[in-house]
């Protein structure tokens, strides 16, 4: 008995040690015909300079702080980097991901952080069911950026949980609500009686050519002293233009509230849902066949929180090998809010990413 105890261990010894192997290598191990687990995601470390008049931030959202005075900061720093399991059995896939933007940290010793749970679902045939990208979120045409979010002001970008099914084109989800803004006092909107989950529908358009979507998302916001309904819609896509080159765009108006732009409008204000619009668009580069460089821009405007931010950025990724590249990004983060001051902060970002 306690010989066949040890040789079990020795063989989970094994088997762990080959499962550790694949992961770092990227390898798909299939267990039995019907059953397989991958191992995937990337290492990324990212040198950033930021000077300007807006604080430094690891990555630009739609928010910002505005300084009294210019002020410059450097870091380095590999928070991006992800790692990512799947696990299939026949038509049923789970899938995990995780990187280190979960807060915490210690730049005097460790530069320890947190890990945080990106994705976490599971489909079936048609269905998925746990949290990933939004449904209403087009993630083609996200530009390819050093920066972690691109120009985030432009873009849908939203993880959550949901209920999600597709049909060919058609993808249609109740997904996690929850009230974003301040109420008819000015008080950061409750969202304790938010009951009705939020509803996305999107039609995907594919071809040789690229890929084109339209979705449109319903909000019911129902916290203690407002009671509104938002209707927002997107048009994105990434279409082939010469050789390898693509061009990606989105554009978004109406209610779409947290959905677009990483907090740069409030969704609710005083009570009442604000219509926003904002885009993005990105012209992508290949010199060769692995070196590419991407300009993009990206803004937002806010019809009652009075809000204009806005980004733009050029840069060059040169490709060692499939998998590795290292790329430089220059850009510049701009507040530019009506009847307010206008601020801006240039920056400069050095990456290097190895996929596996």
């Amino acid at each position: 008995m306690i010989k066949q105890l040890q040789i079990s261990n020795v063989a989970c010894a094994v088997a762990l040690s080959v499962i550790a192997t694949s992961a770092h290598a990227g390898y798909k191990i299939e267990i039995t015909d019907s059953d397989t687990i991958e191992f995937g995601g990337y290492m990324k470390v990212d040198a950033r300079y930021v000077t300007g008049d807006v604080a430094y931030k690891d990555f630009w959202t739609g928010s910002g702080t505005p300084l009294a005075e210019d002020a410059s900061q450097f870091k380095i720093f590999a928070n991006e980097t992800r790692f990512n399991t799947k696990y299939t059995h026949g038509k049923v896939t789970a899938f995990l991901e995780m990187d280190f933007y979960g807060g915490g940290g210690n730049e005097k010793i460790s530069n320890s952080v947190h890990p945080r749970l990106r994705h976490a679902f599971i489909k079936y045939d048609k269905w998925l069911i746990g949290q990933t990208w939004s449904t209403f979120m087009n993630t083609s045409a996200i530009p390819e950026t050093a920066d972690f979010a691109a120009a985030a002001v432009g873009l849908v970008f939203n993880r959550q949980g949901q209920i999600r099914y597709t049909n060919g084109g058609l993808q249609l989800s109740i997904e996690n609500p929850e009230t974003w803004g301040t109420d008819t006092n000015g008080n950061a909107a409750s969202t304790s009686n938010d009951n009705v989950p939020d509803l996305v529908a999107r039609y995907n358009f594919k071809g040789d050519w690229g890929n084109v979507s339209v979705g449109a998302v319903l909000q019911k916001v129902d916290s203690e002293v407002s009671n509104e309904t938002g209707v927002g819609y997107s048009i994105a896509g990434r279409v082939k233009t010469v050789g390898k080159d693509d061009v990606r765009f989105q554009l978004h108006g109406g209610q779409t509230g947290r959905y677009v732009g990483i907090a740069a409008g409030q969704g609710l204000v005083s009570g009442e849902f604000e219509d926003q619009t904002s885009y993005s668009i990105a012209y992508r580069h290949f010199w060769n066949s692995m070196d590419r460089s991407s300009i993009y821009v990206g803004a937002v405007d806010t019809e009652l929180s009075n809000r204009n931010r806005s980004q733009w950025g050029i840069n060059y990724f040169k490709g060692f090998t499939k998998q590795l590249s290292v790329g430089m990004e220059y850009g510049q983060f701009i507040i530019d809010d009506d009847g307010q001051q206008k601020y801006s902060s240039d920056f400069m970002q050095l990456s290097a990413k190895y996929s596996f």
